[in-house]
């Protein structure tokens, strides 16, 4: 009898125990609305955010802000930091190459990311003076207390590209880990990373010239004022994440 007791203490004290981590999660988590991240994170996902994080970004971290003006609660990847200089070009054939200087000084080099590449489809260029996006490619500095931030899923992304510059003032947080699903890794897959660029800047009113050649760049007008004609739109899915 005592043996039962015992066991049945145990087993009393676990599921009491998976009933309160349930709980921790459902109430210190936050749930992911929308597929602008994905596949990063899917619509029903329920995140942690690191603890002291807010007011932070650190580039190619995945943050939850708010965009300049809103009041939802957005989810994206921090991409340039102030004092970058950032730009997308975007041609048919390579429809989102998103171009970054540190710092403003050195390089530009290409921000190499596995998620864009099996998804961005839609073309659109970037960046006007706000840090959205323009007729045409243009590096933009990004300025103090702000930040350029972008969906995982380029196409179905309302990010800087429509708000503009992210404010540091207005980031609640780095999602740490994924707590939901739990079949799910807890890990937010990898990181973009830096690459060498075939472009060449030669101007400060925009890009023109490219190292590699000017094939596959179709609609290439070179000029000081940078490449024109670069039409095209961005879906996007209501606020979402």
């Amino acid at each position: 009898m005592n043996a039962r007791r015992a066991a049945g203490a145990v087993l009393g004290t676990g599921v009491l125990l998976c009933l309160l981590a349930a709980v921790a999660v459902t109430s210190l988590s936050v749930r992911v609305d929308g597929t602008s991240m994905t596949p990063t994170l899917e619509d029903g996902d329920r995140v942690l955010v690191a603890p002291g994080s807010a007011g932070e970004a650190r580039r190619f971290d995945v943050v939850l802000l708010r965009a300049t003006g809103r009041d939802a609660l957005l989810v994206k990847r921090v991409i340039g930091l102030p004092g970058d200089r950032v730009a997308i070009v975007s041609t048919p054939e390579r429809p989102f190459e998103v171009l970054l200087q540190e710092r403003g000084q050195g390089p530009v080099r290409r921000v190499v990311a596995s998620q864009w590449a099996a998804q961005a489809r839609r073309t659109g260029a970037c960046c006007a003076p706000g840090g959205t996006r323009s007729a045409r490619p243009e590096l933009v500095t990004v300025p103090e207390g702000s930040f350029f931030y972008l969906g995982d899923n380029p196409d179905l992304s309302d990010d800087s590209r429509v708000y503009g510059w992210g404010e540091l003032g207005r980031v609640e947080g780095r999602v740490g880990l994924r707590a939901f699903p739990v079949s799910t890794s807890p890990g937010l897959g990898d990181r973009p990373v830096l690459e060498e660029w075939a472009g060449v800047e030669r101007s400060a009113g925009g890009l023109e010239g490219w190292a590699g050649g000017l094939e596959g760049w179709a609609g290439v007008e070179t000029s000081a004022g940078g490449l024109p004609g670069w039409a095209g739109s961005e879906g996007r899915v209501g606020p979402g994440p």
